[in-house]
């Protein structure tokens, strides 16, 4: 008989903020259940009340500084409601051309740095080895800095587009605070065209390095890393993925249409809940209902990451990331059903779908760049609307993030809610280390550190941001106290909110 009770690993690495992982066994060995904690509480609704509503571009990028560009773009589009201005067609596409430059920098990072070690070293190597120094070592210091460059050319663009190379400042209701100039539209232009051939590389160092290898394959399609959700991702007019602006459409475990929205209709869609072991709410569908940590059709639960993107749209924009989405479907089996292809369910193939991801943004670089608009002087306007209310989205790296601000007369923020990409994970990323752990620790099982990181592997394909999660409303944070004696016996339990 096993007579471990609880496996905790703590800290979880590899994600931007904390947690840790409560694994409990049974008296024959088997995983009875488990939960991932997140111990860290950021209040950001409610420290933004009270400010000016146009600071919210300012301030909420600095929830996360690996994706602040999100929080930026979410709250200058949450201003061009609140303000009642509508963003010339330049200003979009200058926009979008620094979001896409977020993105191919943010989606390498998590490739290279947070999940791929898994994949190019192998999750049984060394925990020491394990990191983007491992990686280069693996592969070759010529591929490292091919990242580098990657990282820093986008971020020299996000400068030039939006102020800062960190936490930008360009953002403004209805526009954008400058205009690029034709040296720099020349510079992007160069740049944009290498983003597609790291975009390239990428997919193929991908495919010669995790799916020639059998064993990472079977990995990717085991059951254990494998749920079937609800997908939630942004789209345009023609149903194809979008991460600046589009509707926010929603398709069942079997790839029909849900419920297809604009962002300011989201809360007569999504719920939160809460439950007494973490900080973190659980978004669910309200068409469908919460049942609990469950999958299927009759459960609320959805997911909002690059692979939920992909299985949300019918398509990419760009040719190229189109040729990769379609090589991505038919590879992991899926069948074309009234003329889209069914959802992949297997969640680690969220890193795949990552890199198909950073290739439209490199590909969408390129066409918004040749634009010619993209120059055009004129990007600020005059704002002479009352505020009253505002509801930003944007597609941020790990999902869907929703921006909603209300003020009084003089702007001042009477009100804020934020659903953040991660948060909108919390569910699945809670049920795929449960059924990981279920899956890899059976009755006899040795347990070893390259055992419990396969495990992180279930939460970090999700590439989560708890601090950027991690937001609560006063009075209202559900908390549990359980004492108990020196034999482990239950004396008393009090709760709240729970």
């Amino acid at each position: 008989m096993n007579t471990t009770k609880r496996i905790t690993i703590d800290p979880i690495t590899r994600l931007e903020g904390h947690g840790k992982i409560e694994i409990f066994l049974d008296d024959a060995g088997d995983v009875q259940n488990a939960y991932i904690q997140i111990p860290e509480l950021r209040g950001f609704e409610q420290f933004c009340v009270g400010r000016p509503a146009e600071e919210m571009p300012r301030i909420t990028n600095r929830i996360c500084g690996v994706c602040p560009e999100a929080h930026h773009m979410a709250a200058t589009k949450a201003l061009d409601m609140l303000y009642g201005v509508e963003p010339s067609s330049a200003v979009k596409k200058l926009r979008e051309l620094f979001y896409s430059a977020f993105y191919c920098t943010d989606h390498t990072v998590h490739f290279y740095a947070l999940g791929g070690p898994d994949f190019v070293l192998g999750p049984d190597a060394p925990a020491a080895e394990r990191n983007i120094l491992g990686v280069i070592h693996k592969v070759g210091v010529e591929v490292g800095k091919l990242v580098i460059a990657c990282r820093k050319r986008n971020h020299e663009i996000i400068k030039m587009i939006g102020g800062r190379g960190v936490h930008p400042v360009a953002g403004m209701p209805g526009g954008w605070s400058r205009a690029i100039t034709e040296a720099e539209r020349q510079q992007i232009a160069a740049w944009s065209k290498e983003n597609v051939e790291f975009a390239l590389f990428s997919l193929q160092l991908f495919e010669d390095v995790v799916l020639a290898n059998q064993a990472y394959v079977d990995l990717i399609l085991s059951d254990a890393f494998t749920h079937r959700t609800y997908y939630m991702g942004t789209v345009d007019g023609n149903n194809h993925a979008n991460f600046y602006d589009g509707l926010i459409r929603v398709v069942d475990p079997d790839g029909k249409e849900f419920v297809k929205y604009p962002a300011t209709d989201y809360m007569k869609h999504v719920a939160e809940r809460v439950e007494p072991w973490s900080y973190l709410k659980f978004p669910y569908l309200k068409g469908v209902g919460w049942k609990g940590f469950v999958d299927g059709n009759d459960s609320g639960v959805y997911c909002a990451t690059p692979l939920s993107r992909l299985n949300a749209a019918d398509g990419m924009a760009t040719p190229q990331a189109q040729a990769f989405f379609e090589k991505f479907y038919e590879t992991l089996g899926s069948k074309k059903v009234n003329g889209r292809y069914t959802p992949v369910h297997h969640r680690l193939a969220t890193h795949w779908a990552r890199l198909v991801e950073l290739l439209y943004a490199a590909e969408r670089m390129v066409e918004l760049i040749q634009d010619p608009e993209i120059t055009d002087p004129n990007v600020r306007v005059i704002v002479k609307n009352t505020p009253t209310e505002g509801i930003g989205s944007v597609e941020a790296p790990r999902g869907t993030l929703t921006h909603h601000y209300v003020t009084d007369e003089n702007g001042i923020l009477t009100k804020v809610n934020m659903i953040v990409g991660t948060t909108n994970n919390y569910a699945p990323i809670a049920m795929s280390v449960k059924k990981a752990a279920q899956g890899l620790i059976k009755q006899g099982t040795v347990i070893t550190e390259g055992l419990l990181n396969t495990i992180e592997m279930a939460f970090r394909n999700y590439d989560p941001c708890m601090s950027c999660a991690t937001h609560s409303l006063p009075g209202q944070m559900p908390l549990e106290v359980t004492v108990r004696d020196a034999a482990g016996n239950e004396v008393e339990r009090v709760s709240q909110f729970v």
